[in-house]
């Protein structure tokens, strides 16, 4: 009986595991792979975004669930409305093309790079997938 019931709760601890694994596996999310949070880069710096459980695609495809491209937003706190498209200017970089890494102009100093992802006609998700990183320009 002791056995059997060891066997059950390994199985079921197995089971529990994989589900949690699983459901965080399929979580939304962007992230920063380069430059790291911290470091120190020359500019022009290059930015390179990754996924998770959403597909990069150029904006020109339209609005697709689960699907969009990134904006890299410089020195800029996220949009205070987040179901208006994002802005486009020197501080707020449209990725349409669909790329997932873009060379940009820093001036020396600290600069705080954010990325956000929207769908094709550049409203972001909701809720906004984001991130940050902190570098130091030489």
């Amino acid at each position: 009986m002791r056995k059997t019931f060891v066997k059950l709760s390994a199985a079921l601890s197995f089971l529990f595991l994989f589900g949690v694994t699983q459901a965080f596996a399929d979580t939304a999310a962007v992230t920063i792979t380069e430059p790291a949070t911290g470091s120190t880069v020359s500019s022009p710096v290059k930015v390179c975004m990754g996924v998770n459980a959403v597909e990069v695609e150029p904006a020109k495809k339209g609005v697709n669930k689960g699907k969009g491209h990134h904006h890299i937003l410089v020195d800029s706190a996220l949009p205070a409305d987040l179901s208006k498209p994002i802005g486009k200017d020197a501080t707020h970089i449209h990725m349409g093309d669909g790329s997932t890494c873009k060379e940009i102009k820093l001036s020396a100093g600290t600069h705080v790079i954010r990325t956000l992802f929207a769908s094709g006609n550049h409203v972001p998700h909701d809720p906004p997938l984001t991130a940050t990183v902190v570098v130091t320009v030489k």
